[in-house]
């Protein structure tokens, strides 16, 4: 995807007081770092950001003081509770270079009927090209019967990209659903059978 420019402002305040005051302004505190350059602390707009990190992997285009400077987020602190965005740290990448990302695993197509597929690892690291990383990677399991397993090394990556994960981790397998076994003591006592002794000591009605 192309890139995603966001205006930043330089911070010079600094602390949990500081941090707040600026989420109340509708902004997020953030660190681009990398190359090394020193850490610079930023503020991103809160609106934009949130939209733009709602991709994965996303390259941003930071424009502070008039220059522009690509980078990629590594790291983004969000409250449990509100699920707001608290803090981002940015590193600093630029064309040509390759640096090493996670990617988001989407299993597309069906297995065979009557099986279900267990996911096993819901990401895979991968090095590519800065300004090419890809937000996910398709996993097909169309046709796939019970007892198939997929790879990460059986999984096909996009043009640039190679597999940092090791080939052997298992990625997902198809099985068939497992019903739970009714106890043998909840089988006697839906259907009670009536033992010849226990005939012979009830007793006869009277006329």
């Amino acid at each position: 995807m192309s890139e995603i420019k966001l205006a930043a402002e330089a911070r010079t305040e600094f602390g949990k007081g500081a941090a707040r005051r600026i989420r109340r302004e509708n902004k997020i505190p953030a660190v681009l770092y990398g190359h090394g350059s020193d850490p610079v602390h930023i503020t991103l707009p809160g609106h934009d950001t949130m939209l733009a990190v709602r991709h994965s992997n996303a390259l941003f285009s930071i424009d502070l003081d008039g220059k522009s400077q690509l980078a990629v987020a590594k790291d983004i602190q969000r409250d449990p509770v509100r699920n707001i965005i608290e803090h981002v740290d940015l590193l600093i990448v630029t064309k040509g270079e390759k640096i090493a990302v996670d990617v988001a695993i989407n299993v597309v197509g069906e297995s065979v009927p009557g099986t279900i597929h267990l996911v096993e690892s819901q990401t895979l690291s991968v090095q590519a090209e800065a300004t090419h990383l890809p937000e996910s990677v398709d996993v097909s399991i169309e046709g796939l019967e019970a007892g198939s397993h997929i790879t990460a090394g059986d999984v096909k990556l996009p043009a640039g990209s190679e597999l940092l994960t090791d080939p052997e981790h298992l990625v997902l397998t198809v099985a068939e659903p497992k019903g739970e076994a009714l106890p043998e003591d909840e089988e006697s006592a839906e259907s009670p059978e009536e033992s010849p002794a226990e005939a012979e000591a009830a007793p006869a009605e009277s006329e």
